[in-house]
């Protein structure tokens, strides 16, 4: 029998799980990767659970761009002690879609300890995708940095953006809520 490297045992088993009729639909709906599975959030978890976190093969799996699942499953395998400033700035401008950015910072980045200067710095970039991703992770830490967050939040919703738009409202009106202006 072949011998497989653990990257090809991660697609072996990205190819067992794969659901055609949800790929083909996600490729249709106009997803920029080469390969999609079609693998639901809990799927990708239990692959990720049947794997040691590891850098250097999250940092593998997060160079394969070609592949919605790698994408995915690699903020869930990074150790968060391994990822340094730099390199997290990195990975959050170099996530391609939103679903990429949720995972990413739901995952890994909030759980870093520059996790709110990070997405302040990302907050005011000029790139729709790395301010979506700059939000995304202010929303998870909405309930630590309410006070923080706010004018950032309100000022990226004054700039009309459709892609952060939604987001920035629903964060405000969580920060507004918990303030007791509601």
């Amino acid at each position: 029998m072949a011998e497989f490297n653990q990257m090809q045992e991660i697609k072996r088993r990205f190819f067992a799980l794969r659901n055609g009729i949800i790929a083909d639909t996600m490729r249709r709906g106009g997803l920029p990767y080469k390969m999609v599975f079609g693998l639901n959030l809990p799927q990708i978890a239990e692959v990720a659970e049947g794997l040691q976190p590891s850098k250097e093969l999250a940092e593998e799996l997060w160079a394969d761009r070609r592949t919605r699942e790698s994408m995915l499953l690699a903020p869930m395998l990074y150790p968060r002690e391994e990822l340094g400033r730099e390199r997290a700035a990195e990975m959050l401008r170099e996530a391609s879609t939103c679903e990429v950015a949720d995972i990413l910072c739901h995952r890994l980045l909030r759980h870093l300890p520059f996790a709110i200067d990070l997405a302040m710095e990302a907050a005011t970039d000029s790139d729709e995708m790395v301010r979506y991703g700059a939000f995304r992770l202010m929303f998870n830490l909405v309930y630590t940095y309410p006070s923080e967050i706010r004018p950032f939040a309100e000022a990226e919703l004054a700039a009309d953006c459709k892609l952060t738009a939604r987001l920035c409202s629903s964060m405000l009106d969580e920060i507004r809520f918990m303030a007791g202006e509601e």
